[in-house]
């Protein structure tokens, strides 16, 4: 469940960390412009009394030099991370640092940017207030999903976005047994199905027509993916609940986990989806509001004037 929101103050933030990926798909800057990037907020980290740490990875895409570390180790010592990049990226660096209630602070050089807000050209200001104390914090819940075969626990991660059962490529239907909370709910056939946080509707959850969910809500979404009966539509359950998903029919099936980490099924596998002890928290620009993000991201002020209309 989403927490209380912390207070910030400029004492906050001694330690910062940066992390930035380039990845094929992701990007609308070249590799030289994020460099620069990555320089300029460090200097101005530094200028300003921060301790910077890059991560491994990341000094090593743009040949950058300074304190350089691992992830695991960034963990233990890190106020607040810097993420340059795009949602995928927000995503991964999400999942890692989740055990360690390090606050984000998302900059989108990617496409779209739900969770990397703050955009590329308007960064220093912006991140100068920030360090400040001048942020929006909210808490984001994530899932934890278990898959298990004979009764054998076979893999266990978490999620930001969502889980996702889906059919192979080049085969037909698949065929789950979903129960909530031990409840029967229904047999689906589909091309699979997805479980959501609020943070994920805005994901693939919303290409597969299920609703958009506001962060603060308890609920976990499941959305069917081009079920074969109309009637299976989506539904929130609380975030309390326990899903189950047995596969039961249908040839290749899989199941990802945001997108990135990837398990092929058998028939009888039963994944368990429910949510995560361990929540984030995005820091935002003082004066941020969710509804704001989505007018913006999904073109919701794009409208014909009244004007055009009566022409």
């Amino acid at each position: 469940m989403p927490s209380t929101p912390h207070s910030y103050t400029a004492a906050s933030f001694k330690t910062v960390a940066i992390f930035a990926k380039q990845k094929a798909g992701e990007t609308s800057h070249s590799a030289d412009d994020i460099t620069q990037a990555l320089t300029q907020i460090a200097d101005f980290l530094t200028a300003t009394g921060h301790r910077v740490i890059f991560g491994a990875q990341t000094a090593e895409r743009f040949q950058l030099s300074g304190e350089i570390m691992t992830l695991p180790d960034i963990s233990e010592l890190a106020d607040v991370a810097i993420v340059v990049g795009g949602d995928g990226t927000m995503l991964g660096i999400a999942r890692q640092l989740a055990p360690y209630d390090v606050p984000l602070i998302g900059i989108n050089q990617g496409r779209l940017g739900f969770m990397t807000d703050i955009a590329f050209d308007d960064m220093m200001p912006l991140l100068r207030a920030m360090l400040e104390g001048k942020v929006v914090s909210e808490t984001r819940t994530l899932l934890q999903g278990s898959i298990y075969r004979s009764g054998e626990l076979m893999h266990h991660t978490l999620a930001f976005n969502d889980v996702v059962l889906s059919r192979g490529s080049g085969s037909g239907m698949i065929e789950l047994r979903v129960h909530v909370d031990g409840l029967f709910m229904y047999n689906q056939r589909s091309d699979g199905l997805i479980m959501a946080t609020p943070t994920g509707s805005t994901a693939y959850a919303l290409s597969a027509g299920g609703a958009l969910m506001h962060p603060r809500l308890n609920g976990i979404i499941l959305v069917p993916i081009a079920p074969h009966a109309l009637s299976n539509r989506p539904i929130v359950v609380p975030d309390s609940s326990e899903i189950e998903i047995e596969v039961v029919g249908g040839r290749e099936s899989n199941v990802n986990f945001d997108m990135q980490s990837v398990a092929s099924l058998q028939h009888g596998d039963r994944i368990v989806v429910k949510r995560s002890e361990f929540t984030i928290t995005f820091l935002h620009p003082e004066g941020w509001n969710y509804y704001d993000t989505l007018r913006e991201k999904l073109h919701w002020n794009e409208y014909p004037s009244v004007q055009g209309q009566l022409k």
